[in-house]
This record gives C-alpha cells, sequence and structure tokens, in this order.
C-alpha cells in the first residue's frame, strides 16, 4: 500500500514538472512570436516609408540639383536596405536610411520654394510621421525583447530554453554616432 503511494506522489510530481515545462515552453513561444509579430509590424513600416521616399526624391529633384550627394546617398541607403540580409544588417541599413533622411531635411531648410512645395510637404509630413511611429514600434519590440532575454536567462526557465534551443534576440540599437552630442551654434557667419 506505501509502495502504490509512493508511486503515486511521484507521478504525481513528473505530471507537475512536466505541466510547468509546458507552460513555460508556452510562454517562451508566445513572446517569440509577439517579437516576430512586432517586428513585422515595424516591417510594414519601413516598407511604407520605403515606398514613399521614390515620390519625395522625385519632388525634390527638381528644387535641389545642387544637391545630388544628398539625393544620392537617399537613393543609396534605401537600396542599401531592400539588399539587406541578416538582422544586424537590417538594423544598420534601417539606420543609415534614417541618418540620410536627417541630412535630407536639413538639405531641405536651405529651399523655401521646395520648403512651401505642398507635394513635399505632405510627404515629408507623412514619412516624419512614419519615422515617429517606428520609433515607438521599436521601444515595443525593445521592451518584448528583454522580457523575452531575461526568461531565458532566469532558472528554471533557463532549463526549458536550453531543452528546446531557445536562443536571444537583439535589441534595436542606434548607431555610436548617434550618441553624440550635438553642437548647436547660433552665431551668424
Amino acid at each position: 500500500m506505501a509502495g502504490w503511494i509512493v508511486l503515486g506522489v511521484l507521478v504525481l510530481m513528473i505530471a507537475l514538472v512536466v505541466l510547468y515545462c509546458i507552460v513555460i515552453y508556452n510562454g517562451f513561444i508566445a513572446m517569440k512570436n509577439s517579437i516576430e509579430r512586432d517586428w513585422s509590424n515595424i516591417d510594414v513600416m519601413l516598407k511604407q516609408r520605403y515606398d514613399e521616399l521614390p515620390k519625395l526624391i522625385k519632388v525634390c529633384e527638381g528644387y535641389m540639383q545642387h544637391e545630388q550627394k544628398t539625393l544620392e546617398a537617399v537613393i543609396k541607403a534605401r537600396s542599401a536596405v531592400s539588399n539587406a540580409g541578416s538582422d544586424t544588417q537590417k538594423l544598420a541599413a534601417q539606420n543609415a536610411l534614417s541618418e540620410t533622411l536627417k541630412s535630407l531635411f536639413m538639405v531641405v531648410e536651405r529651399y523655401p520654394d521646395l520648403k512651401a512645395d505642398k507635394g513635399f510637404l505632405q510627404l515629408s509630413n507623412r514619412i516624419t510621421e512614419l519615422e515617429d511611429q517606428i520609433a515607438d514600434r521599436r521601444e515595443l519590440v525593445n521592451a518584448a525583447v528583454t522580457i523575452y532575454n531575461t526568461r531565458l536567462e532566469q532558472f528554471p526557465d533557463i532549463l526549458v530554453a536550453r531543452l528546446f534551443n531557445f536562443t536571444s534576440r537583439q535589441l534595436w540599437k542606434i548607431d555610436a554616432a548617434h550618441r553624440q552630442d550635438i553642437e548647436v551654434n547660433f552665431s551668424q557667419n
């Protein structure tokens, strides 16, 4: 009789451990899919920005014939985005494209007629809106990735993570140059 009780307790403990592992595994799957969805949502906005850029460049070309390097940099950065393969390459390409867009908008300041152009205003506002939404989504992705990566390293979750080969995800990071202070000079030269 005592043997049956011990066996029953042992089977119950094993069932609880298996059930707990299933819960942890399903949690990792849910977080992984959530991160993938968040990245996909960013991709949708990046695609919208990617599609809007040729229109913006076309409007700018007529006004900015002397700023060919800036326009070429935007076109080159846009091309790098479409050719990026790995997540690291995609992050670098997206950061480069964001940087060239900033340069483009700074150059536009020298062209009052362009700034007043209705088509340019609509396109630049749309791209700025998309940039803001992308930044918000990047924060969401980084929050989800941080939670996921933290769970991967916590005990006992680490046991299930290693058993099923769950690996850490990469946070969205900016280029080191973007962390530097910007010199603001109000003197007139």
